[in-house]
């Protein structure tokens, strides 16, 4: 009998907490195997998730900001209305798809110690696993180490119809070969508002169904709320809140979702297509974790501080292990893994730095602790609020709508949290994230010389006005 292969490790999940893993121990000479059994490397994020919906977003904003020339002096002429061509659409999402998967390959080939099989892996023992790649014989392996990013996987609503060929989840919505005239979207989580906002903006007709009393649970209330305004009165998207689906109906011209209401009134909503988007579950299927000591349950695998599970030796990161759900939280999880693998002191990220931007129509960007998760921590907290109705960019670039908040501690003045809702959110997302990771105060903050006039600068404007206003402060 052959005696398997072995290696240093085995990691499963090309995603983005996966590979960065793998090529971080490959180029320190690890003998580093990756299996993944998606479409390649990237996963979810690259194929089915943050890279093609924000390809839509950029062609929906476009769109958008093209029908509101009129605003800023500019009229369309001749031209008249802008035309939507769904194909080229298409086009160019499997174009860049298509290059940014040929360069992540080509950065792949060229680390010696790292190989890479298009398949699947099982855990047959807490230091073996079977290989099955898509093309070729399965085969053995032992490894001393294991690293699970196998992602996760969309919640399927357990009702009648949830089976119909014309209810999509955001991943079949990404490959939809026609634009349709009206939806129903299920679930007013991140997903459900950028795609119910970014189809809107495509002209399509929204309604949207959310079972909890607003959209954007854990989103800080205020910014939440305005959003939910302006989808409403700007967008015209039709919202229903504490909302409870109970079926789906599979008519002559499209869909019937229906609904009770809070006041438990039954309601019926119509659309050509259904997308339900009500949250993910880690992906542990087929891993075989019933062969090791790896515990795990529906909200994700077991791991201690530093990312390992109750088998010494297998590790998991990203959306597996469960909430947040996000691609750079992956990322970070497992080059701060890596780090540790290696024998580096290694800062693992805790849900207190978390970070997160929401393509919503205004933008998102979350660092930190909301208000209620801070008080919920038991801090001693402050609040302060900007609002960009004042700010001179904002006002200059037509999107003069929305809040910065910071979450500062009361005594100190460390800025925990840092919440903006305006568009063009997202390019201040790093500056929020910094803040809170370096736990920055908001005298330092008042101090830097933020350039005039940038959205950036609400940060510097904020921090003077709380010190201004505080006893002993300076602005």
């Amino acid at each position: 009998m052959t005696s398997p292969k072995r290696i240093d490790t085995l990691v499963v999940g090309g995603g983005p907490g996966g590979t960065p893993t793998a090529m971080a121990l490959a180029r320190a000479g690890r003998k580093v195997l990756l299996v993944e059994k998606g479409a390649g490397l990237g996963g979810t994020c690259l194929f089915e998730g943050c890279i093609p919906s924000k390809i839509f977003w950029e062609s929906s904003r476009r769109l958008r900001e093209l029908r509101a020339l009129g605003t800023f002096g500019i009229r369309a002429g001749e031209r008249g209305e802008p035309d939507l061509d769904w194909a080229v659409i298409m086009e160019r999402k499997h174009s860049i798809l298509s290059r940014r998967a040929a360069a992540a390959m080509k950065a792949f080939e060229a680390i010696a110690s790292l190989d890479y099989v298009h398949g699947s892996a099982t855990l047959i023992g807490p230091r073996r696993a079977k290989i099955f790649p898509e093309q070729g014989d399965s085969y053995e392996l032992d490894f001393s180490t294991a690293v699970l990013a196998t992602g996760s996987v969309p919640n399927p609503l357990p009702i009648p119809g949830i089976d119909s060929p014309r209810v999509l989840t955001s991943e079949g919505l990404l490959e939809i070969e026609a634009l349709p005239r009206s939806m129903v979207v299920i679930g007013g989580g991140p997903i459900g508002v950028e795609m119910a906002q970014i189809f809107r903006g495509f002209g399509t007709r929204i309604t949207l169904l959310e079972a909890a009393p607003r959209i954007l649970g854990p989103v800080d209330q205020d910014l939440a709320l305005a959003l939910e305004r302006h989808m409403s009165e700007a967008d015209g998207i039709e919202m229903h809140l504490s909302a409870r689906v109970s079926a789906i109906r599979h008519e002559k011209d499209g869909v019937a979702v229906v609904f009770e209401n809070a006041r438990n009134e039954s309601s019926t909503a119509y659309g050509e297509r259904v997308l339900e988007v009500t949250g993910r579950h880690p992906h542990v299927a087929g891993l075989g974790l019933e062969k090791t000591g790896v515990r795990f349950d529906r909200h994700g695998i077991k791991v201690n501080g530093r990312l390992e599970t109750d088998e010494p030796g297998i590790y998991a990161v990203g959306d597996v292990v469960g909430n947040p759900m996000f691609a750079h939280w992956a990322t970070a999880q497992g080059l701060a893994l890596a780090r540790h693998l290696l024998g580096a002191e290694a800062r693992f990220p805790t849900p207190a730095e978390s970070t997160a931007v929401i393509f919503s129509t205004p933008e998102i960007a979350i660092a930190g602790l909301t208000e209620t998760a801070a008080r919920q921590a038991g801090l001693d907290i402050g609040v302060a609020t900007y609002h960009y109705a004042k700010d001179a960019r904002a006002q200059v670039a037509g999107t003069a709508e929305g809040m910065l908040k910071l979450v500062f501690e009361a005594e100190s003045h460390r800025i925990v949290g840092a919440h903006a809702l305006v568009e063009g959110a997202s390019g201040n997302a790093g500056e929020a994230a910094i803040l809170v990771d370096a736990g920055l105060s908001l005298e330092s903050v008042a101090a830097a010389i933020h350039p005039h006039p940038t959205l950036s600068e609400s940060f510097g404007m904020l921090a003077r006005e709380v010190l201004a206003s505080l006893d002993g402060g300076r602005a």
